[in-house]
């Protein structure tokens, strides 16, 4: 028996659950259908089970993209206070792992006294004036017998996992933004080009009415009709600029740099390229690249330890404490052995009545370890919602893309006729000028089709982790 209580009181035992992580998803896909292996439109195709590239923005070819990116991870304020409070979380933890080794305190002092003739020195020479030196070593250590320090620890360096995850989701976040801004600007570039170009083109046609109009070849209405449209075209521009100017300001946060210092941007769809291949991680290894779900998974790693601190907090505590010292009216003479002393003492404590309140902190650290484990359960189906939203955006976005590029070419050639019509007097403006204006908004519908599918491009490298493998070895250090 005294055999088993010095091995539990010099090697401890850890109350609590071990923590494990959670079953990554047994699925090996994220719907009832197939993905295609080839899209509609855009020249990408799946590869199931590929990997996100690290730097998955240099896959769309533009040089002004991937300095705007660098520009971002080096001045970005949101990401400067994720790296400082990943910084703070490990020194938090740090200075928790200094709890397991005992405390080591060097205390000195000096004192002139003289006493009353009344009272007796407390010399042994029987001074009542005298110089008094002491100094001394103060050595305390608390057991961790049943392993609560050991569990508040785990805590801390789960609590620094899982800043260091938000710090990859920040990461992530300001990568997709910066890509999401660059290509907004890039369409909003290509629609305000289009949009332009048809005023170009409806500002001539009305030229051309009112000179036929004069000839007595149109009526006042066609006339009329021709000034409308270029107004309604005219009318575009303005939201179209309104749009560019706020991203652009949006794109300066996100690089770091004021509104007045924003980035020189000059570029449109035509500039970037589509990736080729879009990789498709499997559920199983989605959960360790997504940064939410480690952070979820960190969190209720926290949650668990919590649970063996609340616990050891009903056992019984050791301390250990001892001090060497000396005190003497010569410094010469302190730590002679006439004058040192020294003290060793332990003591064991027990709450023996707090009117439940430990036993009710030990069951609420059990509900929100429960709690934890929900929360992760539906981080996890969020993540695999939101991936299989963004596989289905591609492959409807991919339809519409093509359908759009036909409709485009069928609306020129009609307005391409109908302008040639209208020059032999075959037609009156009114029909031409509605073949172009179709010929412009299936324009601009396929430049919007078009950016639609970068930015589902761009939403399939974040829904998929952005290339980050959160996976760590169990117990390793934040």
């Amino acid at each position: 028996m005294g055999a088993a209580a010095s091995a539990l009181l010099l090697g401890g035992c850890t109350v609590g659950p071990n923590f494990h992580r959670p079953a990554p998803p047994v699925a090996e896909g994220y719907g009832p259908a197939d993905l295609p292996q080839q899209l509609a439109a855009g020249g990408q195709s799946f590869e199931i089970g590929g990997m996100v590239d690290r730097q998955w923005w240099h896959l769309f070819g533009s040089p002004q993209l991937d300095a705007l990116e660098q520009e971002a991870l080096t001045r970005n304020a949101d990401l400067a206070v994720a790296k400082a409070a990943l910084d703070q979380a490990r020194e938090v933890w740090l200075s928790g792992r200094a709890s397991r080794y005992p405390t080591v305190q060097v205390a000195a002092g000096a004192s002139r006294s003289k006493d009353s003739y009344t009272l007796a020195s407390p010399l042994s020479s029987n001074d009542q004036s005298y110089s008094l030196y002491a100094g001394q070593f103060n050595i305390s250590y608390v057991l961790d017998v049943f392993g609560g320090r050991r569990r508040q620890i785990e805590a801390l360096g789960a609590q620094a996992e899982a800043q260091r995850y938000q710090l990859q989701a920040t990461y992530l976040a300001l990568t997709s933004n910066v890509a999401g801004a660059v290509l907004q600007i890039a369409s909003l570039n290509s629609q305000l080009s289009a949009a332009q170009a048809n005023v170009t083109t409806l500002r001539h046609a009305l030229e051309t009415t009112r000179q036929m109009q004069k000839l007595g070849e149109l009526s006042t209405n066609e006339v009329a009709a021709a000034e409308n449209a270029l107004e309604s075209a005219e009318q575009s521009l303005p939201p179209l600029r309104k749009q560019l100017a706020q991203m652009k300001d949006l794109l300066a946060v996100y690089v770091g740099r004021e509104s007045a210092d924003q980035p020189a941007l000059d570029l449109s769809l035509a500039d970037l390229r589509l990736p080729p291949r879009l990789p498709v991680t499997v559920p199983g290894q989605l959960v360790g690249h997504r940064p939410d779900v480690m952070m979820a998974q960190a969190n209720l790693h926290v949650a668990s330890a919590q649970v063996g601190v609340a616990t050891a907090a009903r056992l019984p505590s050791f301390n250990l404490t001892a001090s060497l010292g000396g005190i003497s009216t010569v410094v010469g003479t302190l730590f002679s052995s006439d004058n040192a002393f020294w003290s060793v003492g332990g003591a064991v404590g027990e709450t023996v009545f707090d009117a439940g309140g430990l036993r009710h902190q030990q069951k609420a650290a059990q509900a929100a370890l429960r709690q934890a484990q929900a929360q992760y359960r539906g981080v996890v189906l969020l993540a695999l919602q939101n991936t299989a939203d963004v596989l289905q955006a591609i492959v409807q976005d991919a339809d519409a893309l093509d359908h759009a590029s036909k409709a485009a070419q069928a609306a020129e050639r009609s307005s391409r006729l109908a302008q040639t019509s209208l020059a032999h007097g075959e037609v009156g403006a009114l029909p031409a000028l509605a073949a172009q204006s179709a010929a412009s908004q299936a324009q601009l519908a396929l430049i919007q089709a078009d950016s639609a599918r970068y930015v589902d491009t761009i939403a399939l490298f974040q829904a998929l982790g952005g290339g980050w493998d959160g996976h760590t070895g169990e117990g390793s250090n934040p």
